[in-house]
Parts: structure tokens; sequence; C-alpha cells
């Protein structure tokens, strides 16, 4: 259709000519109100962001001969991350003459990495950084999943209280449980060395 008519035709309904596929040849455009479109655009782009999951990169810390119990504690810390949906950066700290001696970090990656494959993979193979040795987890399941499935499992204990018997009213349980988990986390987090640290990611994909 000719420009001359398009432009006709959007002022004889009272519409907007707007131009949606610019490197079409040609051109095309559509008759709309651009008012509505443009707040019915912002409203989507506006529910995008609010269901798109915020993600993180966490932190764990280790030493290359970490002793077999503080290893269990640091692998579960890895386990729940990586169940939460999110990503987990590994690093080997060495000191000393540990430096000399990189396969140690190495094998400890390599080990942690087959402890947790059902719930992650190595995003980012172990390299050497300075005097650490880092290696990057990411998890199998995407965060929204995850966090999907908490809700879910959540529903679930509440449901298996009432079928129970029990008081199915909003008693906190849950959320002083949850408080409890977050200030372990902010004290590990606080921890000289070893700490899971939150630390945000610069590429969200």
């Amino acid at each position: 259709m000719p420009l001359a008519k398009a432009l006709e035709l959007a002022q004889e309904y009272d519409l907007d000519l707007v131009e949606v596929a610019a490197n079409a040849r040609p051109p095309v455009c559509k008759l709309m109100d651009y008012g509505k479109f443009k707040y019915e655009s912002a409203m989507k782009a506006r529910e995008a962001r609010k269901n798109q999951a915020h993600t993180v990169i966490k932190e764990m810390k280790l030493r290359p001969k970490i002793d077999p119990h503080d290893y269990d504690t640091k692998k579960g810390h890895v386990v729940r991350f990586l169940k939460q949906g999110d990503k987990v950066k590994i690093t080997i700290m060495f000191r000393g003459r540990e430096q000399s001696r990189p396969e140690l970090g190495y094998r400890l990656l390599q080990r942690l990495a087959e402890d947790v494959q059902e719930l992650g993979f190595i995003e980012s193979n172990p390299k050497q950084d300075g005097r650490n040795m880092i290696m990057v987890l990411g998890p199998h399941k995407k965060k929204t999943e995850a966090m999907a499935e908490a809700r879910e499992a959540q529903a679930a204990r509440k449901a298996s209280r009432q079928g129970d018997g029990g008081d199915v009213s909003d008693d906190g349980t849950d959320d002083e449980h949850e408080h409890l988990d977050e200030h372990e986390d902010h004290v590990q987090a606080h921890d000289a060395e070893d700490a899971a640290e939150e630390v945000p990611a610069h590429d969200a994909g």
C-alpha cells in the first residue's frame, strides 16, 4: 500500500501508522493506537522482569588439605546452593609451600565436582588465579524451577500437617527455619577465610 494511502487511512480512523519491521523489504507498518501499544509493551516488559529470577553466584572457599569433616560440611553447602538453582564458585586457597602443589587443589575440585554431579556440572574448568585455584559449578536446574519446587515442597508439608490433624495455621515454623538458615549463612559469610559468600553475578545469563 502506498504511504500516502496508509496515512490517509490512519487519519480517517484516528489511529497511528507505526513501523513494526523496519528491516523488512518493504518495511512493515500497522495502524494502531500507539499510546495503547506503548502501555501494553511496558506492562509486558514489567511482568517479564518480575518473573525473572535473580541470579547469584555463591562462593565456597576450601584449603587443599581440608579435613574430611570440613569437606563434608562445605560439600553440604554446595549441594544446597545447587538445589536452589544457584551457580557456585569454588576457590582453593594455597598458602606457603602449598603453592608448589597445584595438583592437590585440582584433585580436590575434581572430587567435589564428582560428588555433586547429580545436581550440577563444571561450567568453568579449574584454573590457577594467583595463589588460588578456581572452578565454577552450574546447576542442572534453572533458578525458576528450583524456586517452584521449593514452593511445592512447602505446600506439601503444610498439606501433610493438615492430614495428620495438626494445626495448619501459619505458626511461623517454616519462617523460623528459614530465618535460622539465613542466620547461619550470615555467620558463615563473615568467617575469616573459609566462609560461604554471595557474590552478585555480573552476567545474569
